[in-house]
């Protein structure tokens, strides 16, 4: 089998891979770019496994003029840059010890073994500088299936690093069948060892659960990770029970998918602190919070917050009360954003002061908006 695209005909991924191949070693790209080129989804970089070793690619690098940088030396991979484009060129791996956290790893020999130390079958395809699709584990019959499977053993490979229960609601969510259903001996493996995700680091946690919540439609992963326990072990609290819903309105609407607007229907205790939330991330969430609680309509808070915060906020409400998003929902909260208050506070000065002309603004403004916006300045001051 052959596969073509920009993505490996690009002049600078075959510069790279006949700098190998020149060398008299060989060069796969691996991983990411293979399997979303068969899924035929967007490929965002080129990664390269060789039989060469670092300093050796360092070397051949050097001598046609690219630099190189060592982003991962330790552990073979060397960052080539082309054209400026980086490709992320790594020797031939084997893991020779794990604590479920990081791996201790040699360099191997051959492609197979290489193959046996990536997680899912699906990351474990080859294509040489042609096209030509090397598969030593059965992944193009799982991608052709959108199935998501260990290799060899699940346990085994959850083992050498307990992110990879999260990874694999995570893969099924962005590249799984949703109508077949997840896959049962990997799904048993995970909810067996569950436990070691308490060992993982809230950061690497926190990016896995937005990366999830990424997806076009988290919800049928979300829901198997509530069923087993894990979403409990993530996030305390939690429900993926809004998520379908608010999946749907935003398909509904045409809204783009938010990490942190589902985020923020699941809930959960302190998901800041458990999935270590950036600063700009935690303020975002708050908001949506806020959104959610507040007693305010949806005009009002479209004329005080803006349409986006105003959508969000219906939305989560939608989902989370289990009701439809009201026709023409877009256009109400558009013409409310639009909105301008016709008081200021010098129509009030001649007879309200300090306190007393705040509370007074507050008070016509309140009543404006009750009024659907329609009270005209002359109505409202007298």
């Amino acid at each position: 089998m052959k596969v073509t695209g920009l993505w490996l005909n690009n002049p600078a991924t075959q510069q790279v891979m006949s700098m190998l191949a020149g060398g008299g070693f060989q060069a796969f790209a691996v991983g990411g770019c293979v399997r979303n080129a068969l899924l035929k989804i967007a490929i965002n970089d080129v990664d390269i496994a060789t039989n060469a070793h670092p300093e050796q690619v360092i070397a051949l690098a050097k001598n046609i003029g690219l630099k190189t940088v060592p982003t991962g030396i330790e552990h073979g991979t060397i960052t080539v840059v082309c054209d400026n484009t980086g490709f992320e060129v790594t020797t031939f791996r084997k893991d020779i010890e794990t604590d479920g956290r990081r791996a201790v790893v040699a360099f191997a020999e051959t492609l197979d073994e290489d193959a046996h130390r990536r997680d899912f079958t699906v990351n474990a395809l080859y294509v040489d500088q042609d096209g030509t699709v090397t598969d030593p584990l059965g992944g193009l019959v799982d991608i052709a299936a959108r199935k998501i499977r260990f290799i060899d053993n699940a346990s085994d490979r959850i083992r050498e690093d307990y992110l990879r229960i999260l990874r694999f609601f995570r893969f099924h969510a962005w590249y799984g069948d949703a109508h077949a259903g997840i896959d049962a001996e990997g799904l048993a493996a995970c909810a067996e060892l569950a436990e070691g995700i308490e060992t993982l680091s809230k950061e690497r946690i926190g990016h896995e659960i937005l990366k999830l919540l990424a997806s076009e439609n988290p919800a049928p992963s979300l829901a198997t990770m509530e069923i087993s326990g894990i979403l409990a072990r993530v996030m305390p609290g939690a429900t993926a029970l809004t998520v379908a819903p608010l999946v749907h309105f935003e398909q509904e609407l045409a809204v783009t998918p938010d990490p942190i607007r589902r985020l923020a229907a699941i809930g959960g205790e302190d998901p800041a602190r458990n999935l270590r939330l950036s600063k700009v991330e935690q303020r975002r969430l708050a908001t949506l919070s806020d959104g959610i609680a507040s007693a305010a309509q949806m005009p009002e808070l479209a004329y005080r917050l803006g349409v986006t915060a105003a959508l969000d906020a219906a939305l989560l409400r939608a989902a989370i009360l289990q009701m439809p998003v009201p026709e023409g929902l877009f256009q109400l909260l558009q013409s409310a954003s639009e909105q301008k208050f016709p008081i200021a506070a010098g129509d009030l000065a001649g007879n309200f002061q300090g306190a007393s002309l705040g509370a007074r603004l507050k008070k016509l403004e309140a009543d404006w908006i009750a009024s659907g916006f329609s009270l005209t300045k002359r109505q409202l001051l007298s």
